[in-house]
């Protein structure tokens, strides 16, 4: 093989996928010995971690992506899949609009809530598990951080999807599944944060979602692609039932409602004659 030829195929060497004419294998598994006999969540697992897994790793996994797929169109992300199918634009273009507002605000929290727990993972090696969680979120807080993430939630007094998640969690503990360490951790930060403000900030699904993901080993990066594949299911639903409406440029509000105005006040123009010179404004 020339040095040309090697350095092209060099250029995109991967060890998730290995394709010839006739043959595609994923992580060294022939494509068709797949086919039929494991499902979507076993291919995800496959495809990011290189092994397939257990099956009750596989239940836990799934059980999480589940927990996520759709909040309603108030959720930015579907409102946006929603109003951009009206706009004429086909599925794969709404899906990806609603998907490109999966951000740091919207759909970044359970990275967020796994990278928190893995900070006060590290502090409970020297210290006891409540004053690592004290110290973290003293930390946070003195840097200026105002929101913990996975704790509370804009709707939900106590986000249903979350204490069911626990209770999964739970079970693949006594399994032998997982461990329980971060499940341990979740728990002490909502203790905490509930001693700080004298009134119970429960758990959320994203935070619940991180103590899956973590005790299940995914780093904190994976774990916002997670959330984005499990809400696609939801964008994609809400966009096709939007399609089928008929309705046209739909926008965040009824075409009946304006916005409120607090601008200045109605006005009329009258510019001075010696600001115009050949009809443009004088310097």
């Amino acid at each position: 093989m020339n040095d040309g030829r090697k350095l092209a195929e060099d250029w995109w060497t991967t060890s998730i996928i290995k394709m010839h004419p006739g043959s595609i294998r994923v992580r060294g598994y022939a494509i068709e010995e797949l086919i039929g006999r494991i499902g979507f969540i076993e291919m995800i697992w496959l495809m990011l971690r290189g092994e397939l897994p257990e099956a009750g790793q596989a239940r836990l996994l799934e059980a999480a992506i589940v927990a996520g797929v759709d909040h309603g169109p108030q959720a930015p992300s579907i409102a946006v899949a929603r109003m951009a199918i009206t706009c004429g634009i086909g599925i794969n273009g709404a899906m990806a609009s609603a998907i490109n507002t999966l951000d740091n605000v919207h759909g970044g929290a359970g990275e967020q809530a796994v990278q928190l727990y893995h900070q006060i993972a590290a502090q409970a090696v020297s210290k006891p598990l409540v004053e690592a969680v004290a110290f973290v979120l003293e930390e946070r807080r003195l840097s200026g951080e105002k929101y913990v993430p996975g704790f509370g939630h804009r709707f939900h007094p106590v986000d249903p999807r979350a204490p069911r998640l626990l209770e999964l969690v739970e079970r693949a503990v006594a399994d032998g599944i997982v461990e329980g360490r971060f499940a341990a951790i979740g728990l002490a930060v909502q203790a905490a944060l509930e001693t700080a403000k004298g009134r119970a900030i429960p758990m959320n699904i994203d935070g619940a979602t991180a103590v899956v993901y973590a005790e299940l080993g995914f780093p904190p990066a994976l774990c916002r692609g997670l959330f984005v594949l499990s809400r696609s299911v939801g964008i994609l639903a809400h966009a096709y039932e939007e399609s089928l409406s008929g309705k046209r440029n739909k926008g965040p509000i009824p075409r009946e409602w304006l916005w409120s105005y607090d601008g200045a006040a109605d006005r009329d123009f009258a510019a001075p004659k010696q600001r115009r010179r050949n009809g443009a404004p004088s310097p």
